[in-house]
């Protein structure tokens, strides 16, 4: 669908589009041909990121900064009002997204806030924009950004282990509906391995020689996506795609096999995931 929605032309809606994979996904958004509204906070940032995608953006079509905060319905219905009265959209990427610590037994506000940006944010964005794009009836893609620990939730930040699950449960209910609905609007569940973004340098000063850089991330997932992929896991320069199916496998397999939950770090199966994860074995 991504092809034909490249065809036919129109506007990408890239929310969280500052910086990171949010900026690097517009500006191919513009290479290809389209429109491009970017949505994130207010800010210099924001500003400068528009600047960076006219630069590469035909000179016909239009380059837009709509700042939004993804927690308030008002500002997304706003972001769509705008960006429909400019063009008919084709693509919707809903990429914004924040990453802060939890415990179970803890940091309820910041279980809150990462549920409000992570997830209510992404649901905000499809019901800002799908209504109006299924009733244009032309090829288009909507794009959720979810997360490796969305699906095999590993411990250590459960919080926001559960906002990415929801994307992910989200964004299989969407393509479902959409399918059944018959409407030529494909979905697609980005989800990057280790890639070195802002919210990562904040931390790390110097890209680490595993992760990939934003432009190696979103070519792979582009390229994915131009294949029809529906789950689309980035591999990194540490995690390869063998990997990654064996690490999903294995957390299903908790389920299967009645093992402990997240039984990957658990001690008495440390060797038996260790010898699945080298040969596919048990």
């Amino acid at each position: 669908m991504f092809e034909k929605a490249v065809s036919e032309g129109g506007l990408a809606v890239v929310t969280g589009a500052a910086s990171g994979v949010g900026l690097v996904s517009a500006i191919r958004f513009a290479e290809a041909g389209f429109g491009v509204v970017l949505a994130d906070l207010a800010g210099e940032p924001l500003n400068a990121a528009t600047e960076k995608v006219r630069k590469v953006a035909s000179p016909n079509v239009d380059v837009l900064a709509v700042p939004t905060d993804v927690t308030d319905m008002a500002q997304v219905e706003a972001l769509a009002d705008k960006a429909f009265a400019t063009g008919p959209v084709a693509v919707l990427m809903n990429n914004a997204g924040i990453g802060l610590s939890s415990k179970c037994w803890d940091s309820f506000d910041n279980w809150t806030r990462m549920m409000d940006v992570n997830f209510f944010g992404i649901l905000r964005g499809v019901q800002a924009f799908a209504p109006r794009m299924i009733e244009a009836s032309r090829p288009a893609v909507i794009i959720n950004t979810g997360s490796k620990q969305g699906i095999t939730t590993p411990p250590g930040n459960p919080g926001y282990n559960a906002s990415k699950a929801a994307v992910r449960v989200l964004s299989e209910q969407l393509a479902h509906e959409l399918r059944e609905a018959g409407a030529p609007i494909s979905v697609h569940l980005f989800v990057p391995g280790f890639t070195y973004t802002g919210m990562i340098s904040a931390h790390i000063p110097e890209k680490p020689a595993s992760a990939w850089t934003s432009e190696q991330t979103v070519d792979h997932f582009i390229a994915r996506m131009t294949a029809g992929d529906f789950y689309i896991l980035c591999p990194d320069n540490d995690v390869d795609s063998t990997r990654d199916r064996r690490r999903a496998e294995w957390a299903m397999g908790d389920i299967i096999e009645n093992r402990p939950p997240l039984s990957r770090w658990h001690k008495d199966y440390k060797e038996a995931f260790a010898e699945f994860e080298r040969t596919g074995k048990v």
